[in-house]
């Protein structure tokens, strides 16, 4: 009997060495298994659709039926607010400081979260998550110019791992507002969305005016010339390439529409190098199912962050896990509504599976 013992554990043993079946599930390198999905739903007036039914949604990734979860009670906004504070645009913000106390009643609400972050050639947190209007009237208040660079794809970065530790059941939310070009970042654009896909997190843009801030803007002295006059401005070409921005231009033209937008979203995904994006607001926003908005003068301003707030209060939130986890590379969201008055419905475009193994 001993002898018999032993000799199953000693089987048991060995078999537990044995490799894997290679029939094992695919596992996400890169993805995310719970999906969340901000919708919002208009009728042909342009107005948003309240009082709609968990029942009344039907969610496809790639085109495929998922078992989905529909909130439509409110759910606590845990926000980061990052603001452009590098000097050229010094002039705009006077502005700025006056819109702490707009935050909590119109945005967030009694139960929201705000932290505040100040962006130019540092990032800094000027205030961590508070539910305190006051202080996070008082953290914009004090907002002051710093240098010249523009680190805002760093910044939202920063936002998204802050954002990252918030508890599920909390959108996560960042509000930017500042010129829509990056200067100095060292993270790409491609890390960093994949990033806000990969938590669930939503960004919301307010752009300052490039316009407003050049004028406003002090002189920068540049370089001092060191060659002699006669060196400068001889044996120019006489016609001059395509530049970047012609051809971003050209890009932005054709990206209005959601289809038309997902290819070069795809593109950023993938991390192309010759692809030039000359907004990368626009493919947070868009990317993550959020809005951008404009404005040039304080009510302007204002304004926005009253719309923001509206959106915020009139979305629903889809949850699901993907039946199709084993499907790399883009996977496109579409929602539909079973309502005969829901003519139009906004949500995230999607997200990026590296691959599965």
């Amino acid at each position: 009997m001993l002898q018999l013992l032993l000799t199953l554990t000693i089987c048991g043993l060995l078999s537990a060495q044995q490799p894997p079946s290679q029939d094992k599930l695919p596992t996400f390198v890169g993805g995310t298994k719970l999906i969340t999905a901000p919708v919002l739903v208009y009728d042909h007036q342009g107005n948003y659709v309240n009082g709609l039914q968990p029942s009344q949604f039907h969610l496809f990734d790639n085109q495929k039926p998922q078992d989905i979860s529909v909130d439509v009670s409110y759910i606590p906004i845990s926000m980061v607010i990052c603001l452009q504070v590098n000097s050229h645009v010094e002039g705009l913000l006077p502005q700025i400081r006056k819109i702490g106390n707009l935050i909590e009643p119109l945005i967030v609400g009694e139960q929201g979260q705000v932290a505040v972050i100040g962006y130019d050639s540092r990032i800094r947190v000027l205030q961590d998550f508070t539910s305190d209007s006051g202080r996070i009237t008082e953290a914009v208040r004090n907002i002051y110019p710093g240098s010249r660079q523009n680190r805002m794809i760093d910044a939202v970065m920063t936002a998204t791992q802050m954002l990252s530790h918030m508890p599920n059941n909390r959108r996560r939310v960042i509000l930017l507002i500042g010129e829509t070009r990056d200067g100095s970042s060292e993270h790409r654009l491609s890390e960093v969305l994949t990033e806000m896909e990969l938590k669930n997190v939503m960004l919301y843009a307010v752009d300052m005016s490039r316009l407003a801030s050049t004028l406003t803007a002090k002189m920068d002295p540049g370089r001092p010339l060191t060659l002699p006059p006669a060196m400068y401005g001889q044996n120019l070409p006489p016609f001059y390439p395509n530049t970047p921005t012609s051809v971003a231009f050209a890009l932005q033209q054709g990206i209005a529409a959601r289809a038309q937008f997902l290819p070069l979203l795809i593109e950023v995904f993938k991390d192309v190098k010759s692809i030039w994006v000359d907004n990368p607001v626009e493919a947070f926003t868009k990317g993550t199912g959020g809005s951008e908005f404009g404005y040039y003068k304080q009510r302007g301003l204002e304004e926005a962050i009253e719309r923001i707030g509206a959106e915020l209060h009139s979305q629903y939130l889809v949850t699901y896990r993907p039946n199709n986890m084993e499907e790399g590379g883009f996977h496109e969201i579409t929602v539909t509504i079973s309502n005969p008055t829901a003519t139009t419905v906004q949500t995230r475009p999607g997200y990026w599976i590296s691959g599965v193994k």
